[in-house]
């Protein structure tokens, strides 16, 4: 059976990722992590190996030893990407691992995004993949659809509340609000990447396609769900691309971790990829239409289960 390693699967979507190819039973996964927790990995059901993300040669020397034919990366790039670049060049090195999955879990960036902080150690993921022989796919979903679940759903990302604050019953919508964008649920992506590894060609980019709607329709479902009127306010454009965004009360917990003015500039700049239509996705085939049987959570489902009661 295939071994496949997961960078970063002792949480968020390295663990959903996990689950679904658990799930799906084809592959045989083990879990990459900088500690070993004998605790953590009962708790998984997979091997957890650990590792040192600054060594590459020694990386790659772990990865033949385990005889890793795929890697799937699920790190957050919070401290530049360093971590992924080495570990693309591991996987370059391994003699038996052939296929890389970065993280990319959102959307396909453009020359445009380079200053986007979220967006350069993707970037730097894709192009670093460029110079190598493996075969490699970027996993394009949109955006988490968890978020307008949590704390309710099943779901290992961590809350993180932007554009609506359901809890507070607010919005501060991109623009008209009128831009689709498309939103798919952690676990639905775990599923069909597991899916996708059967495959025996990649693209470039694979698409999945939770659902897709704008903001005002995304708005008026979360109106009915909870049954009040949302106090609403769209940021302008001019507004977004300067760095700021309308405060909810669901930002302020986050400011023990990133100041006012930064955590306002990241929230910024996806309100960007959303006012600019960088989430409506129109590919020619998505991973939908090869795995018919897997259904996804749509954003009427996620609010119902979240918030109906």
């Amino acid at each position: 059976m295939s071994v496949v390693a997961i960078a970063g699967g002792t949480a968020s979507i390295g663990r959903a990722v996990l689950e679904g190819i658990q799930e799906r039973g084809h592959a045989n996964p083990i879990v990459l992590s900088r500690k070993y927790s004998k605790e953590t990995e009962q708790e998984l059901g997979a091997r957890i190996v650990a590792v040192d993300y600054e060594d590459a040669a020694g990386l790659a020397k772990l990865l033949e030893a385990n005889n890793v034919g795929t890697v799937i990366s699920g790190l957050d790039g919070f401290g530049g990407g360093e971590s992924e670049i080495n570990l693309i060049r591991a996987a370059e090195l391994s003699s038996v691992t052939k296929r890389f999955i970065p993280s990319c879990w959102g959307c396909h960036y453009g020359p445009d995004k380079s200053s986007f902080a979220h967006a350069i150690p993707k970037i730097a993921a894709e192009k670093e993949l460029e110079k190598t022989s493996l075969e490699w796919t970027a996993v394009v979903v949109g955006f988490f659809l968890d978020y307008y679940g949590l704390p309710k759903v099943k779901s290992h990302v961590t809350h993180f509340v932007t554009i609506l604050d359901i809890a507070a019953g607010k919005a501060a919508i991109p623009g008209t609000g009128d831009v689709p964008a498309v939103f798919t649920y952690t676990q639905d992506i775990g599923k069909f990447t597991a899916a996708l590894l059967t495959l025996p060609k990649w693209e470039k980019q694979s698409y999945i396609i939770g659902d897709k709607l704008t903001w005002n329709e995304f708005l008026k479902l979360a109106e009915e769900v909870r049954g009040v009127k949302f106090d609403v306010t769209h940021d302008s454009s001019e507004t977004i691309a300067s760095g700021k965004i309308t405060e909810l009360p669901g930002h302020v917990p986050a400011y023990q971790y990133f100041p006012k003015g930064q955590f306002q500039a990241i929230l910024a700049g996806f309100s960007q990829l959303f006012d600019e239509g960088y989430l409506d996705f129109k590919p020619k085939q998505t991973l939908n239409d090869l795995f018919p049987d897997i259904k996804t959570v749509t954003a009427k489902a996620m609010l119902d289960m979240g918030w109906k009661a």
